[in-house]
């Protein structure tokens, strides 16, 4: 990989690691926090109006859910730009010569003979 590739997808997981994988960890900190709230009886929680425990838990379960996957797309782009492709061995190989010639015999540019 040369290094202008590299050095964009270098930014291109940072930038993913701040627009999507910062606020996930902030996601999955409150959705946190939201959960345990809900289920600590007696609590004052006010999720949106409405003060039942289990909209609560329900919320921050799916506060979760979102967090685990923003913070996967950093870690998906990380993965996908950065990590080295195997070389296609065909594209890279040798010419095919047979033993004993000392040329390629498929270099040939003669017609084919005619068949009888």
């Amino acid at each position: 990989m040369d290094d202008n590739k590299r050095n964009t997808a270098l930014i291109a997981t940072v930038v993913a690691s701040i627009f999507c994988g910062l606020p996930g960890l902030c996601l999955c900190l409150f959705g946190g926090i939201f959960a345990t709230a809900g289920s600590i009886p007696g609590a004052d929680i006010d999720v949106f109006g409405s003060s039942d425990p289990g909209s609560a838990i329900g919320f921050g379960i799916g506060m979760i859910c979102v967090s685990l996957f923003l913070i996967a797309i950093p870690a998906g782009v990380g993965f996908f730009t950065l990590r080295k492709k195997p070389e296609d061995k065909a594209v890279n190989s040798a010419p095919m010569t047979s033993p004993g010639f000392e040329s390629d015999p498929f270099d040939n540019d003669e017609p084919l003979p005619p068949t009888s």
